[in-house]
């Protein structure tokens, strides 16, 4: 078994390598954006430092924190100025181990223009089970009084007003701001993240070729999400529906 400073050492590579995707996938610039994994048993959080340039970044860096976002070692760097959100999504969303904000340019032109993203193709229904809210604008009083932490309970209410599942969505756009994403490992929330920007960059082209464009039918965003087997595994007790024709072997991949 693992010591407490060996899971936390871990913890800090799995967090470093992610945020080093963020760059690589062209997700981020300057030293925008970052990555959070947390651990419930050791009351955790670690995040990416604040104001740390992506190509001079250290996996010791990393910062931790506990539960409520407070940096356990003085010596540390500071955390992102996103914690606060990322602490607040932990808190409501229980099964999601990672979190990831970027300022990618697709991702935010949508948030910009405060608009829901539409399955518009079995891309998107490959990763999120139908369409990607847009929260509503934050109040200038939230801002005033939190603006982090008001940041993830407009999200948090835009799931629970619109009754969307945080492991079938595991993204947002944040109105005027941009998107987080998130997932069970540091690396699957950046792929997230990754799919929600080009899925954001089709859309907007898609509108362009078809202004008239429609989402795709009910049938083949369920035939796409489901076909996954850990899906399949996760939702067998749950689905209502029949689920015969989901079970077709050959028609299930990976």
């Amino acid at each position: 078994m693992m010591s407490r400073n060996e899971v936390i050492a871990a913890m800090k590579q799995r967090v470093f390598e992610a945020n080093l995707e963020l760059p690589h996938y062209g997700l981020v610039k300057l030293t925008w954006g970052n990555v959070s994994e947390i651990n419930r048993e050791l009351g955790i959080i670690v995040i990416k430092p604040s104001g740390v340039k992506y190509e001079k970044m250290q996996a010791d860096q990393m910062v931790v924190t506990d539960l409520a976002g407070h940096v356990l070692d003085e010596e540390n760097l500071n955390p992102s100025s996103d914690l606060p959100t990322h602490v607040v999504l932990y808190q409501a969303f229980e099964k999601i181990n990672a979190i990831v904000h970027t300022h990618s340019t697709n991702s935010v032109m949508w948030a910009q223009a405060g608009r829901d993203l539409p399955a518009y193709g079995t891309t998107h229904a490959d990763a999120f089970y139908g369409r990607i809210p847009c929260t509503r604008q934050i109040t200038e009083a939230e801002v005033k009084e939190a603006y982090e932490v008001n940041t993830g309970q407009v999200i948090v209410e835009t799931f629970k007003k619109r009754k969307i599942h945080s492991d079938e969505v595991p993204g947002v756009l944040v109105y005027g701001h941009g998107p987080f994403t998130w997932g069970d490992s540091p690396m699957k929330a950046v792929e997230n993240s990754l799919i929600l920007d080009e899925i954001c960059l089709m859309a907007k082209e898609n509108k362009k070729i078809n202004p008239g464009i429609c989402e795709i039918p009910q049938y083949l965003l369920d035939k796409h999400y489901y076909r996954k087997p850990f899906i399949l595994r996760a939702r067998l007790s749950k689905v209502v529906k029949p689920l015969s024709f989901l079970l077709m072997s050959d028609q299930i991949v990976s």
